[in-house]
């Protein structure tokens, strides 16, 4: 997984009945794109993620 600061942060729910989570990539700690990401997520939440098979990357303007 590769993203730049701008893309957004897509995580599918694993579970039925919780909701999916959208947040913009502020900043990438990994070499090359690749993750750790800091996130800010669309409920005002900042946190660090290493996104795992439930997580997409969306370029910024795709949306």
């Amino acid at each position: 997984m590769q993203a730049t600061v701008g893309d957004r942060l897509h995580v599918h729910s694993r579970s039925i009945g919780l909701e999916e989570r959208l947040g913009e990539i502020l900043e990438v700690r990994g070499n090359d794109g690749h993750p750790p990401y800091l996130v800010r997520f669309n409920d005002g939440h900042e946190g660090l993620v290493f996104p795992g098979p439930d997580c997409i990357v969306e370029p910024r303007g795709s949306v």
